[in-house]
């Protein structure tokens, strides 16, 4: 009977949320039942992500411990030879947000895509600063994406995201990209209680500076949220195989599977069908550069996160 009550009033104690701030050791989970509660994981180890559901027994009145981490429908990281760092979970959309200044990097934007494609998530790109000259030029490099099936979202954020807001609706988005690109300005149009710090770009460097220093969840209705992550400087693919990788080139598709050899990594083997689609004018050279840059850093084993 004691051992009965003894779970008893450990049950009344398990409580579920979803991870709503990621910082370190330390995560805010918004529990079910309306209250938000500081919390630690169980254990030395810790590879909990903003976005995650999980479960939490109170150690105390204001303070929690995650016992686990519920099943995700995904996990974006990106990683390299020696650790890896995780963006979010359970998010149905990336957000790549890019700006006509500080200039943004042809690389990065490919990985990101690629690592939205290997997850299993949709993906859309927010060009924003669309009222500064620079806007138009830099606007022309996206319309090889765009013709990819991504869409590109024009915008100019301190003017205002309705643009954006519809493309939100219903899911779980991450907005991720380099830093001085706009996704602060970006989370406080859609959420001003949210006051995220903003900074200027470094003219000089054609740089931004960290403002976000950890991933925050904001809830735009019931159904739709929004996640905003530090910037990044690099993506790391180091966890996905060749494979992986030609697959999440979307253009691909429909010549793998017919190069002469089975093994065929579409870098300077005889027979390809992916270098004879380039030559066809069916694939962009760009792309195939850029998925040759990625293949190749993996086979000689660079680190890159």
């Amino acid at each position: 009977m004691r051992a009965q009550r003894a779970r008893d009033r450990s049950d009344t104690l398990l409580l579920t949320g979803t991870v709503v701030a990621a910082h370190g050791r330390s995560y805010l989970v918004a529990l079910d039942e309306g209250r938000r509660l500081p919390c630690f994981p169980r254990g030395k180890r810790s590879e909990i992500a903003c976005g995650d559901r999980v479960r939490v027994t109170l150690a105390s009145a204001d303070q929690g411990v995650i016992d686990a981490v519920e099943t995700r429908s995904s996990l974006l990281y990106r990683s390299d030879a020696f650790r890896q760092k995780i963006i979010a979970a359970n998010v149905s959309q990336v957000v790549l947000v890019l700006a006509a200044i500080p200039s943004w990097y042809e690389d990065l934007l490919t990985r990101c895509l690629v690592a939205a494609e290997c997850a299993g998530v949709g993906a859309i790109i927010v060009f924003n600063k669309t009222d500064l000259p620079e806007a138009a030029a830099a606007r022309e490099r996206l319309a090889l994406h765009e013709s990819l099936g991504y869409p590109v979202v024009p915008l100019s954020a301190r003017l205002g995201v309705e643009a954006l807001r519809p493309r939100l609706l219903g899911h779980t988005s991450v907005l991720v990209g380099q830093s001085g690109m706009g996704k602060s300005t970006i989370v406080n149009a859609l959420f001003p209680e949210a006051r995220a710090a903003t900074a200027e770009i470094s003219a000089a460097l054609d740089s931004g500076r960290h403002t976000t220093t950890h991933a925050t969840l904001y809830w735009l209705d019931r159904n739709s949220a929004v996640i905003d992550s530090p910037g990044l400087q690099d993506f790391g693919l180091h966890h996905l195989n060749v494979t992986d990788v030609d697959a999440a080139f979307r253009e691909f598709r429909p010549f793998i599977g017919h190069c002469r050899f089975a093994n065929c990594r579409h870098l300077s083997e005889p027979g390809c069908a992916v270098v004879g689609a380039v030559r066809e004018g069916l694939v962009s050279e760009r792309r195939l550069a850029a998925y040759r840059a990625i293949v190749e850093e993996k086979l000689r084993g660079i680190p890159a996160c």
